[in-house]
């Protein structure tokens, strides 16, 4: 008879971008399990930021030297990419570099709002004479993994846009050994070591976290299964559940002048569904409702995805 047991987990930190998890004790098997999980995990599913392309002046691609700059264009692109941000926007983010004369460049010179922070500023950018001007600009984008340079091509921006390899994820490096332990005169527990080494936009602890809900999120589909969530209506049922939605709406929603207003609700026609329901000769017979009232509510309701019936009716005439 197994001895009952709690696992639980130990944390240790020697920098702010490691740690080391302990767990114990686990059953015969889940330390490689539950470690094997975890470390796919942190290194391809978190989500990071990562610089996805840069345009220098006067430079329109990768083979070109710069002007008073000693490193070369690659040489450049190089240093970039060992820059390490963190963004805490959603969307794609521009950063600028405008430096001139004698200097050496690194990721502190870079220009931002506070959606963005810059983790390495030393790292090196480049060296200029007295002679250069350096002005850059450099997206950031979020994303998860490794993507090259091919994936990173936008066709709306310009020409002279360079896109880079990027790696987004936030976790260099995972270790896990499996270790025997012990409850009581029990010797066949597992206890699970995890180091983990960020690049110091995320803490280890966060990562392990974020990690273990992904787990988390993905093991309740198995528990609740036949179940088809919300999330996963498809986007064409979605875009008809609030297309219908929208049939309910009062003719005071759709903002029409008042003459078109009024027309209408003497009618008795007080939401969009009755509206609909009429054709083209049944809303001309409306007292002075005419073309110009027909064109005011199709602009309308061409909002939500409809027009009205027989809409290029010859027959319409302004009264």
């Amino acid at each position: 008879m197994r001895v009952g047991k709690q696992s639980w987990v130990k944390f240790f930190s020697e920098a702010p971008n490691y740690g080391k998890f302990i767990a114990e004790p686990l059953e015969k098997g889940y330390g490689i399990t539950l470690g094997n999980s975890l470390r796919r995990i942190l290194l391809s599913s978190l989500e990071g930021a990562s610089i996805t392309a840069i345009q220098i002046e006067g430079v329109s691609h990768e083979y070109e030297q710069i002007k008073g700059v000693v490193e070369d264009t690659l040489d450049i692109i190089l240093n970039i990419k060992g820059i390490i941000v963190k963004s805490h926007s959603d969307t794609a983010k521009e950063l600028t570099i405008s430096v001139k004369g004698k200097t050496d460049v690194t990721a502190k010179d870079i220009e931002h709002d506070d959606e963005i922070e810059i983790i390495n500023p030393e790292q090196h950018i480049a060296t200029l004479n007295e002679t250069a001007k350096f002005n850059v600009k450099l997206w950031v984008e979020k994303g998860k993994g490794y993507v090259p340079a091919e994936g990173n091509k936008n066709a709306s921006q310009s020409i002279n846009v360079i896109p880079i390899d990027s790696d987004f994820s936030p976790v260099k490096k995972v270790n896990i050994d499996v270790q025997n332990t012990r409850v009581g005169k029990q010797t066949d527990f597992d206890k699970l070591v995890l180091e983990i080494w960020t690049n110091g936009s995320i803490s280890p602890e966060k990562a392990i976290k974020d990690s273990a809900e992904l787990l988390i999120d993905n093991f309740k589909m198995f528990i609740e299964y036949n179940k088809k969530p919300q999330d996963a209506i498809p986007l064409e049922e979605k875009a008809e559940e609030a297309k219908a939605g929208t049939l309910d709406l009062t003719i005071e929603d759709l903002e029409l002048s008042a003459r078109s207003s009024n027309c209408l609700k003497k009618a008795g026609i007080n939401t969009v569904r009755e509206l609909l329901e009429k054709d083209m000769k049944d809303l001309m017979q409306i007292k002075n409702f005419g073309k110009k009232s027909a064109d005011e509510i199709n602009e309308k309701l061409a909002q939500y995805g409809y027009k009205l019936k027989d809409e290029s009716n010859e027959e319409m005439n302004e009264i």
